[in-house]
């Protein structure tokens, strides 16, 4: 099979082919498209170092169509406006003391707007010049992105997250049982889900969990969001619901650190980038990715008091194992059960058929199948429908170039709520980021 990654210069490249050369994927090429060709020759180099002669052929190609040319799964992680347009979005949000994070609430929909069309021309390519391929979206806001692209790619573009399948290990490793042993009853949209129930040998063992603290607080989202909020709940949000819980703590934390997220990340992959010709990449590149993996979300775990992140959360196995997961489930008809954002169809009573939701999916030759999920309780429906309008105004604003679009999208959002700070957030966007501008040309 062959395999096109576009933005093959990015971080966690090397994570998707470590785990292609530790089993018999199929995959006996890999396509490397990147718009920054510095950062593809980065990433190749650390390839050169840690394959020692093992997993599929890479090759570089500069043109989109040649890259997507006879490709039977393609992974599309790319970022629009690199990390200095995450670190615009962080800021211009903070700068009206509202949350600056790169998903949620403003950053989400800034990152969506200048987004949604490059991913929408993406699949408009595939369309085009890989009709018969798969498309395995990994670029945030996932849940947006992926619903755009399917618009044109229909169920042939599956979103995926590592973040529910985390939670559902350390839940495990809390229960004291195995992955393989239960079931997880897991819905919402991307980042905005809620583990309602674990079933091993069809009891629910949820309540169990729920009501020991010593267990609860052993894991990080017991200790994210504390006890008695979990019990109140029923349930275990997925940790980026910290934010719309916990969000005046949230944006004092974020204001507090020395530096934005995404100020961090540039300053450490600058220095990773940089330095990649020299000997050594591949150790670089590890010692680079576990510092990340350990300051993940630190800002909001610091603020709750939930300490340092479990070591067994830094072994990278995230996104990359989800993806090759759902493409051999795929291309051998495996029939495995998994959480991704797909189209709702009706599984997820009180959102449309064509809204892009993330839950429990089954996998097969003909793609994720989204499972009937039962309705989520009123507080938690409540919001998932907001963030959905959020998100769709995001799309409409960002396909018609529509500035009051774009405005709407922000202050309709339940962690902005104001026309006026929507507008001078847009404003400082625009001022900053000429993505924005060639995006929103109209009023």
């Amino acid at each position: 099979m062959r395999l096109t990654i576009l933005g093959g210069g990015g971080f966690r490249v090397p994570l998707v082919h470590s785990a292609l050369a530790a089993e018999d994927s199929g995959v006996e090429t890999v396509v490397l498209h990147d718009t920054d060709p510095a950062r593809v020759h980065a990433v190749r180099a650390v390839l050169n170092e840690a394959s020692t002669g093992r997993g599929p052929e890479v090759i570089v190609e500069e043109d989109l169509a040649a890259a997507l040319k006879g490709t039977d799964f393609v992974f599309s992680a790319i970022r629009v406006g690199g990390l200095q347009g995450r670190i615009c979005d962080e800021r211009s949000a903070l700068a009206e003391g509202m949350l600056g994070q790169e998903t949620t609430g403003a950053g989400g929909i800034c990152y969506g707007l200048r987004t949604v069309p490059v991913a929408q021309r993406i699949a408009e390519a595939v369309r085009e010049h890989a009709p018969s391929a798969w498309v395995i979206n990994f670029t945030n806001p996932a849940g947006m992105v992926t619903e755009a692209m399917s618009q044109i790619l229909g169920d042939r573009v599956i979103g995926i997250c590592d973040s529910p399948v985390g939670l559902f290990r350390r839940v495990a490793r809390a229960l004291k049982t195995d992955m393989a042993d239960a079931w997880f009853d897991y819905a919402g949209l991307n980042h905005l889900g809620w583990l309602r129930r674990v079933l091993v040998d069809g009891r629910d063992v949820l309540p169990d969990l729920l009501a020991d603290d010593e267990a609860l607080t052993s894991f990080e989202e017991g200790k994210l969001f504390g006890a008695p909020w979990l019990r109140a709940l029923g349930a275990i949000p997925n940790e980026y619901l910290y934010y719309y819980y916990f969000t005046p703590e949230a944006i004092a934390s974020i204001k507090d650190a020395p530096a934005t997220r995404g100020e961090f990340l540039l300053r450490q992959q600058d220095a990773f980038y940089q330095a990649s010709d020299a000997h050594g990449a591949a150790d670089r590149w590890d010692q680079v990715r576990l510092e990340r993996e350990a300051t993940y979300m630190a800002e909001s775990r610091e603020a709750s008091g939930a300490g340092s992140r479990d070591s067994a959360d830094l072994d990278g196995g995230g996104y990359d194992r989800v993806a090759l997961a759902l493409m051999r489930a795929i291309a051998a008809d495996e029939q495995v059960t998994l959480v991704l954002n797909v189209r709702n169809r009706s599984a997820l009573p009180g959102l449309d058929a064509a809204a892009v939701v993330e839950v429990p999916c089954l996998v097969g030759r003909n793609g994720a199948h989204p499972l009937a999920a039962g309705a989520l309780e009123p507080s938690s429906s409540a919001l998932v429908a907001s963030v959905k309008a959020a998100e769709r105004m995001t799309i409409e604003a960002a396909s018609t170039g529509s500035r009051a679009a774009a405005v709407k999208a922000l202050a309709i959002h339940p962690l902005v709520g104001s026309v006026h700070a929507a507008e001078r957030i847009l404003r400082r966007e625009l001022e900053s980021l000429p993505e924005l501008r060639a995006v929103l040309t109209g009023d």
